[in-house]
């Protein structure tokens, strides 16, 4: 047996602060800034999530899945054309919520 594979790391529970923020967008910001994500980022994400929820008339996040997303980036590559580091980073802050 591989000496690698017999050894288990043992998982690291992320630990969450209570959000204080009833608002998502104000939850999603305080996650960012418990993580110490920079400001720049903070900024980005929080961009991609209000377009993400305006592309699909103002639901919340939470009630919408793996089509919803879907959808989104294709829109961005097809309509929007945009570049694909530009569409890894909506992908990256979709997948933050």
């Amino acid at each position: 047996m591989n000496s690698i594979s017999a050894v288990h790391k043992p998982r690291i529970a992320v630990l969450r602060p209570p959000l204080h923020s009833p608002r998502l967008l104000g939850q999603v910001r305080e996650r960012l800034r418990y993580l110490h994500y920079s400001l720049r980022t903070e900024e980005s994400y929080l961009y991609w999530t209000r377009w993400f929820i305006r592309f699909h008339g103002l639901r919340h996040p939470r009630e919408m899945g793996k089509p919803e997303v879907e959808a989104f980036l294709t829109m961005l590559a097809t309509e929007r054309k945009v570049s694909v580091s530009t569409h890894r980073h909506a992908l990256s802050a979709l997948l933050f919520l």
